[in-house]
């Protein structure tokens, strides 16, 4: 892959649930240390996007491309599915997503939560996984919690335990589906710090957020989505601090009240 292509790319993405139509031909690019920020209203399409991307969720119409490699489908519109259950695993496993509602196994310890995937999915050395997964753990600030259960856990120590399972898997890129929403304000920090630090060290991401100040501080580009189309995009600076649409004026507004 050539620093120009991008780590992941969708190109006239359309998304219909039934008659309603929820994303109408998006097209969206994520290079390597990019950190894309996608923000509208609720019901705007952009969990959809985000699941679309990790094929969590079929499209109906357009391309989805990892490193350049296209997705290959077989049958076309609501009939439309991956063609290839192992390409799906492999681009599944490089782009990890962390879940608004953390998704840890309540029965396994926090360090069994982070270690199961790379060993079950990806086959990796126990032993080295586990190695890596303390690391994890220290680097997100619980690794002091390694033999807790989740529900033994504050919301934004459950969500930093999902952070460090989806580094574990050594992703190309991490999707973050509003990461902080579920908790409280004070935990929300929490997982922000996280956040941050990682958008320093240069990860990929891509991050759905309710957030406007989050958005403005870790990306280098927001997209701003409104009724399944892209209304507005480019820089922190240009969609926040000198914005153009008057529904994205109308949004941040409301978001500030």
């Amino acid at each position: 892959m050539s620093d120009s292509t991008p780590v992941l790319e969708i190109r006239g993405l359309h998304k219909s649930y039934g008659d309603l139509e929820v994303l109408k031909g998006v097209d969206v690019s994520a290079h390597r240390g990019d950190v894309v920020s996608l923000i509208g209203s609720s019901g705007s399409g952009k969990s959809t996007l985000l699941r679309c991307c990790n094929l969590l969720e079929d499209s109906q119409q357009g391309e989805i491309l990892f490193k350049g490699e296209p997705i290959t489908w077989r049958g076309s519109g609501v009939n439309r599915v991956p063609k290839d259950a192992k390409q799906v695993t492999r681009i599944r496993t490089n782009l990890s997503m962390v879940f608004q509602q953390f998704n840890l196994w309540s029965h396994m310890t926090i360090l069994e939560n982070v270690m199961e995937a790379p060993v079950t999915v990806l086959g990796r050395d126990q032993q080295e996984v586990e190695d890596k997964a303390r690391q994890y753990l220290e680097k997100v600030g619980i690794g002091d919690k390694c033999d807790f259960y989740p529900a033994q856990l504050s919301g934004g120590q459950q969500q930093r335990a999902a952070i460090a399972r989806a580094l574990c898997m050594e992703p190309e890129a991490l999707l973050f589906d509003e990461p902080t929403s579920a908790l409280d304000p004070e935990l929300e920090q929490e997982v922000i710090k996280v956040i941050k630090d990682l958008a320093a060290e240069g990860r990929t991401m891509m991050i759905v957020t309710h957030d406007m100040k989050l958005a403005a501080d870790v990306s280098n580009h927001i997209i701003f989505l409104h009724k399944g189309l892209i209304e507005e995009e480019g820089s922190p600076d240009a969609v926040i601090g000198n914005t153009v649409s008057p529904r994205l004026q109308q949004f941040l507004s409301s978001t500030r009240q």
